[in-house]
């Protein structure tokens, strides 16, 4: 069976007269003789690969972002081979089993992680690599952030802002208004750390996350909520959502931090008729709520839930409001320890 597999071949092989080797048709010993070493959230990611427009990529997403005090790092080889016509492939899907990640695209653009390793194997073909935007999420950043939140931090479904010295997990199911909320106090004047990813540090003696403090991403229809984002195009096939992504430099005067220490942690309730309150939740409640959205696998579900431990001393609330005004002022009073 084994046999068959590698003698299996594409039709742009057939019309060669040249046989297939096993090494051609797994593609296992390209030479990738171009190297970068990247830090998203801090930590160090090295790329190593046969195609400088790679490089170019990693280096627009995480250039400019320096390195934590960490000796850790994990590996990205992504093998780039000719052909692919011009279409833009397929959405990926992706599946897991134990220590090993799937990203599936189709049959020539695909990648491998090992959680456990920290390393991920990534073929490419050079149509694929000229559709930068869906290079960068789905094979680049998709590899390396599934890879770090399995070693060093712990990915949490939250922004994050901070207010007199105190931060603040904005937690809430997809649409409850994370990442309007957190841009919303940073214009008020908060501290920026991300909009609704938030990376709880491993082996520290408090709570701390880290986030993408560089860039902002809205739901288009925020665009009715901040007449600044008028005019702004939407990011092509940002993790699959419709959204506008834009650098927080671009914000003339907001106060940004890539981490922070955790004091709070509030879920977002709005609605129509909310008048603006915070309602402490029971212990343990907001723990188990985060705990949901935890990688399913056994072995890597333990490592996040002793992480997520750090968590269980830090006072949780509900945040009923109906406005920016009303959330702002409860969330300030919250920071004051009113």
């Amino acid at each position: 069976m084994t046999t068959e597999l590698l003698q299996q071949v594409t039709p742009e092989m057939a019309i060669t007269s040249k046989p297939v080797t096993a090494e051609e048709a797994l593609l296992c010993n390209m030479e990738l003789p171009l190297r970068g070493v990247f830090y998203p959230l801090g930590f160090a990611v090295e790329i190593i690969t046969n195609e400088q427009a790679v490089l170019d990529v990693a280096n627009d997403s995480w250039g400019s972002l320096r390195p934590r005090q960490i000796n850790s790092m994990v590996q990205l080889r992504v093998s780039v081979s000719a052909g692919g016509g011009s279409e833009c492939p397929p959405t990926p899907v992706t599946r897991a089993n134990r220590y090993l990640f799937s990203i599936v695209a189709d049959a020539d653009n695909q990648a491998i992680l090992d959680l456990k390793a920290g390393f991920a194997s990534i073929w490419l073909n050079q149509a694929t690599v000229c559709h930068s935007l869906y290079l960068r999420y789905y094979f680049l950043e998709g590899a390396a952030y599934t890879l770090l939140s399995t070693s060093a931090a712990t990915a949490l479904h939250a922004a994050c802002v901070s207010r007199h010295g105190r931060g603040i997990l904005l937690c809430g199911d997809s649409g409850a208004g994370k990442s309007s909320l957190s841009y919303a106090c940073a214009r008020a004047g908060w501290t920026y750390t991300s909009d609704d990813a938030s990376y709880l540090l491993h082996n520290t003696d408090h709570p701390r996350v880290v986030g993408n403090s560089h860039q902002i991403r809205f739901r288009p229809t925020a665009k009715t909520l901040f007449p600044e984002l008028e005019g702004r195009a939407l990011t092509p096939r940002a993790e699959g959502k419709p959204s506008i992504e834009v650098p927080t430099s671009e914000f003339p005067g907001l106060i940004t931090a890539s981490e922070v220490r955790i004091d709070f942690i509030v879920y977002l309730n709005r609605g129509p008729s909310e008048v603006g309150e915070l309602i402490r939740l029971p212990d343990g409640v907001a723990i188990e709520r985060i705990r949901e959205d935890f990688y399913p696998i056994d072995e890597i579900r333990a490592v996040h839930d002793k992480a997520v431990q750090m968590l269980s001393g830090v006072l949780a609330y509900e945040l009923r409001y109906r406005d920016f005004d009303q959330a702002i002022g409860q969330l300030d009073r919250l920071a004051r320890n009113l």
